[in-house]
């Protein structure tokens, strides 16, 4: 799980229970995982052997729309990270990643094209069809 690039075309459910969540700082503006990513997250974790790590969110330079999303397994935070937790998943995001991760919601689809983990990010001014790559 490195590297997730969603290239599901699958709508998510109005549906899904997620958890807004808030910072460290203890101000609004976190991430949240819906529950059914959540699950997803324990269910990779438990298989790989990966105990209580969480997951480390990032978004880099590439893809179609010019940032692309990354996310894996880590344990390790830094001073320069925030530190999030939603559904019982610690989420560790660098604070470049922050600014273009503020208030997304990461849901995990499945469809005919596949399945991942989608995010919904309100700060994204353009999406790619692929669901993994967006414009700010």
């Amino acid at each position: 799980m490195s590297s997730t690039h969603d290239h599901s075309h699958a709508e998510t459910n109005p549906s899904t229970e997620s958890h807004a969540i808030l910072g460290a700082d203890g101000l609004p503006g976190g991430i949240s995982l819906t529950e059914k990513a959540a699950a997803k997250v324990r269910e990779i974790r438990e298989a790989e052997g990966l105990g209580e790590q969480g997951l480390r969110l990032r978004v880099i330079g590439g893809g179609c729309s010019g940032f692309t999303y990354d996310l894996y397994f880590e344990d390790e935070t830094t001073d320069l990270d925030q530190v999030f937790e939603s559904a019982g998943i610690k989420l560790f995001i660098d604070m470049m990643s922050y600014q273009y991760l503020e208030n997304t919601e990461i849901d995990y689809v499945e469809g005919l094209h596949g399945a991942g983990f989608k995010f919904l990010n309100p700060t994204a001014k353009s999406t790619c069809g692929c669901g993994s790559s967006f414009s700010a």
